[in-house]
């Protein structure tokens, strides 16, 4: 696949995906090179949920025991009506589902980002490589980088994010805006925090908030809601930000030791975001591989948050690629010279494998998002009343999904 100044699978971005892609060709043998925008890993975000299926990818890529290691198992999930300060609902979260018991934990992002980084050969991942515009010289993409040079590449895998340059070039519509914003933060605790080994939320009118340990010593907390006016200044710093998070909870009386976790958190410079997906539609006759191209991680499904799916279903994305490339590379030797056709194919299965499981993930979270977070009163009732239990549910099923060995 080398020779000649040409790259065989290029990689752009250094987050779940694309280092759970690089990681998964690397236990098969077949080297790939990563392109990272930034000069070091990104952990943005703090953490995130690790369900049963990503917990089947970790696993598969030989990391999961590692990962259990330092991150806390959860019992149970506990949901509060914010409004009132009684508990919504009280469910078991080592459900059976199809394969056997679930297993949640919420992970530090940096520590999986540097586990997968640590598993790979030295050089392949390059730092402050940012692709700014592709072109086409025959069957090879000409990656053109921020720095004024250009790569070869007969393979491009677009892991680059919910503003992917690589989903642009295979022609996906830009993700929507939910009307939704996020911030979020962790809380260390140097002698102990004495949380349980449960997830708390907490769903008032028009929020929805979790506080998550991760380890017995840090906590991570996320916070989601529709902006309006009334917000006044609040995105514009981090003390600002959290004072605006603690008062609004406070309101709907919280447990005291959930506001001191906001209280004392280390918060990022960008206090808020915008959360966006994708249009389902467009995933269902969207090019998400094209020839030899194609997208995962949130430059293919990009969702909102209440699934706790974005980061899982990253993760499985790469062990499918890596599954269906190594494939088509292994196959009669044809490691270093592997056609054009072949990549193409193998990256059609892979989108074939994974495109419907984009879409039902983006339209489950968005409708558990706008149940748990409307403040129509007739939703908020039902809610409140019947819907609880539903909601958790379909978390659970969602997550109760195998993408197989490499």
């Amino acid at each position: 696949m080398e020779g000649s100044g040409v790259e065989g699978i290029v990689i752009a971005g250094a987050g779940l995906a694309g280092l759970a892609t690089a990681l998964g060709l690397h236990r098969k043998g077949v080297r790939s090179l990563v392109l990272e925008s930034s000069a070091t890993l990104r952990a943005s975000g703090f953490a995130f949920t690790t369900w049963t299926n990503a917990f089947r990818a970790l696993d598969a890529l030989g990391v999961g025991d590692k990962i259990r290691e330092h991150h806390l198992l959860y019992e149970r999930l506990l949901a509060f009506s914010a409004s009132t300060g009684e508990p919504a609902a009280k469910l078991s979260l080592k459900m059976q589902g199809k394969s056997g018991p679930h297993e949640i934990r919420c992970v530090k992002r940096n520590f999986l980002l540097e586990t997968l980084e640590n598993e790979l050969p030295e050089g392949t991942i390059r730092f402050s490589s940012k692709i700014v515009s592709i072109e086409e010289d025959g069957n090879v993409k000409l990656l053109h980088l921020s720095d004024g040079s250009t790569i070869r590449a007969k393979v491009l895998i677009g892991c680059d994010g919910v503003n992917s340059v690589v989903a642009k070039w295979l022609g996906l519509p830009k993700p929507i805006l939910s009307g939704r914003s996020a911030t979020r933060g962790l809380a260390e605790y140097p002698a102990g925090h004495g949380f349980g080994p449960e997830i708390l939320q907490f769903i008032g009118q028009g929020f929805r908030s979790g506080v998550l340990p991760c380890s017995d010593t840090s906590v991570y907390w996320n916070y989601t809601w529709y902006p309006s006016p009334d917000d006044g200044d609040a995105e514009e710093s981090v003390a600002k930000m959290r004072s605006y998070v603690v008062a609004k909870l406070r309101a709907a009386r919280i447990p005291a030791e959930a506001l001191d976790v906001i209280e004392r958190s280390e918060m990022s410079d960008v206090v808020s975001s915008p959360l966006r997906f994708r249009s389902p539609l467009a995933l269902v006759r969207g090019s998400i591989s094209r020839g030899n191209v194609c997208v995962a991680g949130d430059a293919f499904h990009p969702t909102t948050p209440e699934l706790g799916q974005g980061g899982c279903a990253a993760l499985e994305d790469g062990v499918v690629l890596a599954r269906c490339l190594s494939e088509a590379f292994l196959a009669d030797g044809a490691e270093h010279d592997l056609g054009y056709e072949a990549v193409k194919a193998a990256l059609e299965k892979y989108a074939e494998e994974r495109r419907w499981r984009g879409i039902r993930l983006i339209t489950a979270a968005y409708v558990v998002g706008f149940i748990q977070q409307s403040t129509n009163p007739v939703i908020k009732f039902l809610r409140e009343k019947f819907l609880s239990g539903l909601l958790a549910k379909t978390m659970i099923a969602m997550a109760d999904y195998d993408c197989g060995k490499l």
